[in-house]
């Protein structure tokens, strides 16, 4: 038989080694020694869970309503910012419009003014030549002795054309639109 003892080993020595083992032995033979003990009316883990959502539930509902409206001020102030660079871009366009109707206007007063003075076959040359639109208004700003007879110069198809043009621009039940 083998011996345990080493004759060695003093007592506290030994005390030492048997400490931990017997301290073992004691806390496992105690029931329940270390399993909490819940009286009857205690909380499971599933509604602990339950009472933690509850709990941060308002808190969570604050935050998400605090970040949408943060959002949604952002987003008013990139609107807000494009309204304003449409609204300059608008008065912008505004003044290009009105100055280029006021040149426009200009141009064709001089333009009719000038077709007055030509003879009719020259006229006849160049307007048949320009676009429709534009050689109606001018035979239309002209008197009719000198319409007729820059008209009657002209190719018979691309006068038909004009004459068409204006007589469906003096006619109201017709749309803008020449064509």
């Amino acid at each position: 038989m083998k011996t345990i003892l080493n004759p060695d080993l003093t007592v506290l020595q030994l005390l030492r080694r048997l400490a931990l083992p017997a301290a073992g032995l004691i806390l496992l033979s105690i029931p329940g020694a270390f399993a909490q003990q819940h009286p009857e009316g205690d909380i499971t883990s599933q509604d602990e869970i339950k009472q933690f959502c509850t709990n941060i539930a308002d808190p969570a509902r604050d935050q998400r309503y605090l970040l949408q409206k943060q959002e949604l001020e952002r987003l008013r102030a990139d609107i807000d910012a494009r309204m304003e660079e449409m609204d300059k871009r608008k008065a912008e366009y505004q003044d290009w419009l009105k100055r280029r109707d006021d040149f426009l206007k200009q141009a064709e007063a001089g333009l009719t003014e000038i077709y007055k003075k030509m003879k009719p076959d020259a006229a006849a040359l160049q307007l048949q030549d320009m676009k429709v639109e534009v050689a109606s208004a001018v035979i239309m700003r002209l008197g009719p002795r000198q319409s007729s007879l820059i008209l009657n110069e002209m190719d018979p198809q691309k006068a038909a054309v004009i004459a068409s043009v204006i007589a469906s621009a003096s006619d109201p039940n017709t749309s803008k639109d020449p064509s």
